[in-house]
C-alpha cells in the first residue's frame, strides 16, 4: 500500500524528478527502483476491466515479467536493480 499523495508531494517539491524522456536520449543511470505492486497491478488488469476477461497465472506472470524486461533494456542500469513488492 502506498503513501497517500506521496507521489504528488515529492514532484511539487523536486519538480526535476519527474521529466519525458525522448526514446533516443535516455540517460545513464546507476539505479533502477521497481515499486512492483504498481506493476503487478497494471500487467494483471486490462483497461476495461471487464469481469468474462479472466488472465491465466501464466499470462499474468508473462505480462509482469515482459514489462519489467521491457524497462529493463530501455534504462540498462550500471550497479543497482530492485524490485519492492
Amino acid at each position: 500500500m502506498g503513501v497517500p499523495k506521496f507521489f504528488r508531494w515529492l514532484s511539487e517539491r523536486y519538480p526535476s524528478i519527474s521529466q519525458l524522456i525522448a526514446e533516443n536520449r535516455i540517460p545513464e543511470f546507476d539505479n533502477l527502483y521497481f515499486d512492483m505492486n504498481g506493476i503487478i497491478h497494471n500487467c494483471t488488469h486490462n483497461d476495461s476491466d471487464s469481469p468474462t476477461h479472466r488472465m491465466s497465472e501464466d499470462q499474468m506472470f508473462i505480462a509482469i515479467f515482459n514489462y519489467i524486461e521491457h524497462l529493463y533494456g530501455k534504462i540498462k542500469p550500471k550497479k543497482l536493480f530492485f524490485m519492492a513488492i
